[in-house]
């Protein structure tokens, strides 16, 4: 039985340490002792322990009595993270989708003899992984994503609830969003593009472009076009840009009432009442990859992955906790069971690209109800 510490112990992470202990001998960290008493109570066989990890000397000495790491941090904090543990010599799972390009520790990962996997969640991650799969078997000329976490029952004004910290989820607000178009890198504010499409099981939402390629804009340049869509209910994004345009969303402070305030600040806190997630509010995950390409007999086809994914009432569990968090155990069940163990870092399309690796995380996903359904036809 391998040893394993989660960092962070949101929603998400959590959700992650409950899996892992089905398994393996799992400790709990977070700044939070709330968090983690509420998640010892959902499992009791969890250890937990209080770790602030921007204490870059008590992580690193934390962390190395372990087997391996996952990590579930907020963004911000993600990259100095996941460097801290590369540099104590650590093998780590990661799911913070920090901004930083990850790709830039890949030369210390290899210097300090560690495989890390990075941005292993639903999206970023699966579809990453369904490309880099793909990438082996088709010659391909379109990607497109289109994915987004909503809750069942719409709330006015923003019809929406966040698995995970306002921070993270206003950074796909902000982000400009990085798109390839006939082979040519295109940057555009987020938020743009809004069209609406038709999806089963949930009618009509909004996609508009978000910043959700990432790696593969520097591990798969060879594919001419590539796109990744944020998806939510009808209406939601005029109203987050009028916040946006108004200034609520910026980091340069102001004055009131001789007080020194971030907008951006401010703004997370008063969302983050409308937007908490319920414990046990029903959501669901839904996502679209599209690939076209063309085969080895020369055909030009089209394959579609769709995922639907509701909360589990069984096991108290979000979609979003399930569908990212389950991801990033089965990368985590791949290192320990040997399947994989290159040094560097790997986000998933370098991982899909081994059709055993990339079986094993389908194959563990589906075997905990989140299936991804193919549909491959010719164009």
């Amino acid at each position: 039985m391998s040893k394993l510490i989660v960092l962070g112990a949101g929603m998400v992470g959590s959700a992650m340490a409950i899996d892992l202990a089905k398994r393996h001998q799992v400790s709990l960290t977070d700044i939070d002792p709330a968090k983690l008493d509420k998640a010892q109570q959902k499992c009791p066989e969890l250890t937990t322990g209080i770790l602030d990890v921007t204490q870059k000397h008590d992580l690193q000495n934390t962390v190395r009595e372990f087997d391996l790491i996952v990590g579930a941090v907020p963004g911000h904090l993600g990259f100095h993270t996941v460097k801290a543990c590369i540099e104590a010599g650590m093998d780590i799972v990661d799911i913070s989708f920090f901004p930083e390009n990850s790709l830039k520790l890949d030369k210390l990962a290899k210097e300090n003899n560690v495989t890390a996997i990075v941005d292993c969640g639903v999206a970023p991650g699966i579809h990453n992984l369904i490309l880099g799969y793909h990438d082996q078997h088709l010659k391909i000329r379109r990607f497109e994503c289109m994915v987004g976490g909503l809750p069942k029952q719409k709330k006015w004004p923003f019809n929406y609830k966040a698995p995970f910290s306002s921070i993270d989820v206003i950074e796909e607000y902000t982000r400009p969003a990085r798109f390839v178009e006939d082979g040519e890198l295109i940057i555009r504010e987020a938020l743009t593009d809004c069209e609406l499409i038709d999806f089963d099981h949930v009618g009509t939402l909004e996609a508009f472009n978000s910043d959700g390629l990432r790696t593969l804009i520097h591990t798969l340049p060879h594919i001419p076009n590539m796109k990744e869509k944020t998806l939510r209910y009808p209406g939601h994004v005029e109203y987050i840009r009028v916040l946006k345009e108004s200034g609520f969303f910026s980091t340069n402070p102001l004055t009131f009432r001789k007080q020194e305030i971030i907008p951006l600040e401010f703004s997370c806190e008063v969302l983050f009442r409308d937007w908490k997630l319920g414990e046990d509010e029903e959501e669901f995950t839904l996502m679209q990859v599209k690939i076209e390409g063309e085969n080895p007999e020369g055909k030009i086809v089209e394959v579609i992955y769709k995922l639907y994914d509701e909360y589990d009432h069984e096991t108290h569990t979000s979609s979003m906790a399930r569908t990212t968090g389950y991801s990033a155990t089965a990368a985590a069940n791949l290192i320990l069971e040997g399947l994989f163990h290159k040094k560097g870092i790997f986000p998933p399309e370098l991982i899909g690209k081994y059709e055993s690796c990339f079986r094993f995380i389908m194959d563990y996903l589906a075997d905990r109800g989140v299936v991804y359904r193919k549909i491959e036809q010719n164009i």
